[in-house]
């Protein structure tokens, strides 16, 4: 018996933003009422994962930033995974020789070199405001940094520099890439599954009594732990390949159709 969802947002739970349907708030609420706790593994930063589980009306520990950050709903950080200040600057030096875009998240705030078409289109995406500090100011900004972003014009461009990093860097970094622009960076051995394994311990649930859904590549680690693993009917192939059952599309309220089907029925 399912006794914790654990859910990804972007392309699965909500198509972008903090809005969530009315049907999928609904299914979380009767998953709630029948006992099963309803959480988020994402890798949005904490404070735009935030809204999204208050909506959801989410009163349990959240995983975000793809595993590197476990926080409560009212602030209280249960496991964190910081980039060592040394290996960031040496990331960016990398990174701005080569010409491309990066942000970094220190303290749950956004910095970013200069404002630009990918740095709007983030904060639009996330409804999140970030600050432009330069590239030395970035190397200032080295405290409680969870992951660097990587923010790409198409998916094409997200693959080379993911074989880029990884050639430059080996098992230094782990690199995921979260969606078709995004290519993130975080510690060694941080992914959503690992973050499900210390979550599930934590509210004393086994594996097997595990859920969770999930459309992106960045959510493979927690599909392949959880007890029953959910695809969206949008998800990328490899993901669909890996899973259990394969749901509804994200925009089709397909969330909500897997909560009815292998949570609630015959509860």
């Amino acid at each position: 018996m399912i006794k914790l969802i654990a859910t990804d947002l972007d392309g699965t739970l909500l198509p972008t933003g903090t809005e969530i349907s009315p049907e999928n708030i609904e299914a979380a609420k009767k998953a709630a009422a029948a006992g099963v706790t309803v959480t988020i593994a994402t890798g949005r930063m904490y404070r735009a994962a935030l809204p999204v589980a208050r909506n959801l009306g989410v009163d349990a520990p959240i995983i975000t930033y793809n595993g590197a950050l476990i926080r409560t709903v009212s602030g209280k950080t249960l496991y964190s995974s910081f980039l060592a200040p040394e290996l960031i600057c040496e990331v960016l030096d990398f990174v701005e020789g080569q010409g491309w875009y990066m942000q970094t998240y220190s303290k749950d705030c956004l910095y970013y070199p200069e404002q630009c078409r990918q740095s709007d289109r983030y904060e639009a995406s996330q409804q999140v405001k970030g600050e432009a500090v330069g590239w030395q100011g970035l190397k200032e900004h080295t405290e409680e940094v969870t992951k660097l972003l990587c923010v790409t014009d198409s998916s094409e461009e997200t693959e080379q520099r993911i074989d880029t990093l990884r050639e430059h860097f080996g098992d230094r970094i782990a690199i995921v890439r979260s969606s078709a622009y995004y290519a993130e960076i975080v510690n060694k051995g941080v992914s959503k599954g690992e973050g499900l394994k210390k979550l599930a311990e934590i509210l004393g649930v086994t594996i097997p009594e595990t859920m969770a859904l999930g459309d992106a590549e960045n959510d493979l680690s927690i599909l392949k732990e959880a007890g029953l693993s959910v695809a969206m009917g949008n998800a990328v192939p490899e993901v669909k390949a890996v899973c259990d059952v394969v749901t509804g599309s994200c925009e089709e309220n397909g969330w909500a159709e897997a909560i009815y089907e292998y949570v609630l029925k015959g509860r």
